[in-house]
């Protein structure tokens, strides 16, 4: 079956290759592959702008959706499936996870040292067919097409640094640094938790990202490198800072940014990634005695809640999705989503 796979370590070392169909084992099935995003992980990995070389070659796409189309023998006291042939789902990204660490035994298996996650140290599915243990597998209602339950993994990274690692409360103001995908979805957790007045924050580039923010529901956008910020924080509310700060660039400016943007007492959270070291000091945070959280990943809890909200069409993420491919055009959707052309591409195997 062709897959996209990154086979080495320098920028472009990614190509479709034939790969063998996966054989299931003990507690895996084999899904067949509906729909698979790009997310900005698998960019980075295309143009080496993230530096790993652990585990290679490996099949890309950790956001997919698919059917079962065959089941390994059962585990666990029970020796039940809980899935079978046929059934519509979407997986988790963590293809291994110790079970014994303290983390996992309270349910933080999002943290497991251990961890293992698809399209990184495990073959993902930007392929045919992917081999996905039993117990990363998430019922779809009928209604909720493939297509748009693809992107649930994204969602559950917005929500988790929105609504579990963060605080927001009806009323309050939110600044999200960085309209990328997992802004963009941040703002519109925000704008179901509540939140009054919100503001997104991007570079001229973001032009096309910064516009459908203001589609999504934001109060207000900010180009960075045209406008000033501090002038426009100062505008809202009492003038002191906003309540929520949320980092979704992951630079070093970034963070500088959102802790002068915060309240006192305000909360930052950092969802992004970045590799750049600070450089700067954290004195703000002390000063104002606010918060900064770490956020990353997503447990089983955060899954259930985002798959009822795209069900129920509360959560609406078709907007979002700028350009759907067949697997055999898989460059174009990563280079468009390289390009800020679209927030969001779709491939189909």
């Amino acid at each position: 079956m062709a897959a996209v796979v990154q086979y080495g370590s320098q920028p472009g070392e990614v190509e479709l290759r034939d790969v063998p169909v996966p054989d299931v084992s003990d507690g895996t099935v084999l899904l067949q592959v509906a729909a698979v995003g790009v997310c900005g992980t698998d960019v980075h990995q295309l143009y080496h702008t993230r530096k790993s070389s652990t585990g290679l070659p490996v099949t890309l796409g950790h956001e997919f959706g698919g059917t079962v189309v065959a089941v390994g023998s059962a585990i666990g006291a029970s020796r039940q499936h809980r899935f079978r042939e046929g059934d519509r789902v979407v997986s988790e990204t963590a293809e291994y996870i110790c079970g014994t660490c303290a983390y996992c035994r309270a349910g933080h298996y999002n943290v497991c040292p251990h961890r293992r996650g698809f399209g990184f140290r495990a073959n993902g599915a930007m392929a045919a067919y992917v081999r996905v243990p039993e117990r990363c597998l998430h019922q779809l209602p009928d209604g909720l097409d493939l297509e748009l339950a693809a992107l649930a993994e994204p969602c559950c990274v917005a929500y988790n640094a929105i609504v579990e690692r963060s605080r927001v409360r009806p009323g309050d103001s939110v600044l999200i640094l960085g309209p990328g995908p997992i802004g963009l979805l941040c703002l519109a957790m925000a704008r179901l938790s509540g939140a009054g007045t919100i503001v997104v924050a991007g570079l001229t580039s973001d032009a096309a990202r910064l516009a459908m923010a203001l589609d999504l529901g934001a109060s207000q956008t900010v180009d960075l490198q045209l406008e000033d910020l501090a002038e426009v924080v100062r505008s809202i509310g009492d003038g002191h800072g906003v309540d929520l700060v949320v980092d979704a660039s992951g630079s070093s400016r970034a963070l500088e940014t959102a802790m002068l943007a915060v309240r006192p007492m305000g909360h930052i959270t950092k969802v992004g990634w970045g590799p750049e070291p600070l450089n700067a000091s954290l004195d703000p945070i002390v000063a104002k005695a606010a918060t900064l959280a770490g956020s990353f990943s997503h447990a089983f809890n955060t899954w259930e809640r985002v798959i009822a909200l795209l069900g129920s069409g509360t959560l609406d993420v078709a907007p979002l999705v700028g350009l759907q491919a067949p697997l055999t055009r898989w460059r174009e959707g990563f280079e468009a989503m390289h390009e800020g052309r679209v927030a969001k591409a779709v491939l189909h195997p």
